[in-house]
């Protein structure tokens, strides 16, 4: 089984979703701009991914939101993550994370094929 975060006007997730179709994987959708997820959500994410917030924040949208991105270091993380809570839009999308834990920023064949092959 696969979750994947998606928006659904995104052509990245649209195409995700389709190779996931197209796999026959199982997967569950979670429309994150409609249920963002939590700080602890995040830090799960960010720890399987091996990322920091900002490594996985779109911050060209920081400007349509009128929102100050936080330093990017250990004394604005936190700062981050709550930001990412308040605006999911500045998460980057879509995120699949597999029953496994293999978890990625699906934007390329690779990173999916890798979270499909472990879903």
């Amino acid at each position: 089984m696969i979750e994947i975060w998606l928006n659904p006007a995104c052509s990245k997730c649209r195409t995700a979703q389709a190779e996931l179709d197209a796999a026959g994987v199982e997967y569950a959708v979670r429309r994150y701009l409609d249920e963002p997820p939590t700080v602890a959500e995040l830090e799960d994410v960010l720890a399987r991914l091996g990322l920091e917030p900002w490594d996985i924040a779109r911050t060209a949208d920081a400007a349509e939101l009128g929102v100050a991105l936080p330093t990017t270091d250990e004394t604005g993380r936190r700062a981050w993550l709550e930001l990412m809570v308040d605006e999911p839009r500045l998460i980057q999308r879509p995120i699949l994370t597999a029953t496994d834990g293999t978890t990625v920023v699906g934007r390329d064949p690779e990173s999916l094929a890798r979270v499909i092959s472990a879903g």
